[in-house]
């Protein structure tokens, strides 16, 4: 699981390393355009029931922190939803399903091996 650190907690929010990888591409571009919006999940199951949202502005420190030494393959369909997503009123959500790229298939970037994902992609830790 990947992680994200954000603002001054010591806690990271764990994502999936290829759903993170993805979350990252989003959230660049949109803070880069100094764009803020939320960000929002369902706890894991070793969490209190329920879910969580931040307020993702450029001025908050954001960290990401990846298992995998290697770049995760980018779905660009899966991008263009998360960025629509994320520039709706209801903020980027991270309860998606995330495919693993079909073989054969030339990734945007080189890829670790992973199982497909699912909802609950990300818990806090």
């Amino acid at each position: 699981m990947a992680k994200l650190f954000y603002g001054t907690t010591t806690e990271p929010i764990q994502i999936d390393d290829r759903l993170l990888a993805h979350v990252k591409v989003v959230v660049a571009t949109k803070l880069r355009r100094g764009e803020s919006f939320t960000l929002s999940w369902v706890h894991g199951p070793d969490q209190p029931v329920g879910r969580s949202t931040i307020w993702l502005q450029p001025s908050i420190p954001l960290r990401f922190v990846f298992d995998s030494e290697q770049p995760e393959a980018l779905d660009q369909n899966l991008l263009k939803r998360m960025a629509n997503d994320a520039n709706s009123s209801r903020g980027l959500s991270l309860d998606i399903a995330v495919e693993e790229p079909a073989a054969g298939v030339a990734p945007t970037r080189s890829s670790s091996p992973k199982s497909a994902s699912t909802r609950s992609l990300a818990r806090a830790a």
